[in-house]
């Protein structure tokens, strides 16, 4: 393996464009990733593979069985996909969200404010984890005395995020 330098910066403009996960039953992953969450079937292949996205976007998130039907999730202690993050406009959408994640009768794993954030775990049906979350302004974000991000793990105040959402 040839050692690199470390980037001097990050690429302006780039980010994460999709996330492509291998599913036990791609219906099941369909009716939860599509169904709960609210993403829309962009595309689906009879070899096993559909393609969901937002707001016309080709796909966010890819789905697949091509190795992995009927399989099992990985036990805990091996490396793998820690969750999927999915960032919602504004907080009365979050709180829209996480209440339809409710009303399916899905359990949450967790809730924080980072303090640049506010944002709720949960599993999909594969054991995936999954984020909900929205930023804060970036006006907002916590700083330290030399002004570097000093993101926190606080209590979130489930409650008071489901009422924005009324």
């Amino acid at each position: 393996m040839i050692p690199l330098e470390p980037a001097a910066a990050a690429v302006p403009g780039v980010r994460i464009g999709h996330v492509h996960l291998r599913v036990a039953d791609l219906d099941r992953a369909i009716a939860f990733y599509g169904g709960v969450l609210g993403l829309d079937v962009m595309q689906r292949f009879a070899s096993g593979a559909a393609f969901l996205g937002a707001d016309g976007y080709h796909h966010h998130i890819g789905l697949n069985i091509w190795e992995s039907a009927g399989g099992t999730p990985p036990p805990p202690g091996h490396s793998g996909l820690y969750h999927t993050a999915f960032l919602y406009p504004d907080r009365p959408s979050l709180a829209r969200a996480v209440a339809r994640v409710l009303a399916a009768g899905i359990r949450l794993t967790g809730k924080a404010d980072h303090g640049v954030s506010e944002a709720v775990y949960l599993n999909d049906p594969d054991g995936n984890g999954v984020e909900l979350y929205r930023d804060r302004p970036e006006r907002d974000w916590p700083r330290d005395a030399g002004g570097r991000l000093a993101m926190v793990n606080a209590p979130l105040d489930l409650d008071d995020l489901l009422a924005a959402g009324v």
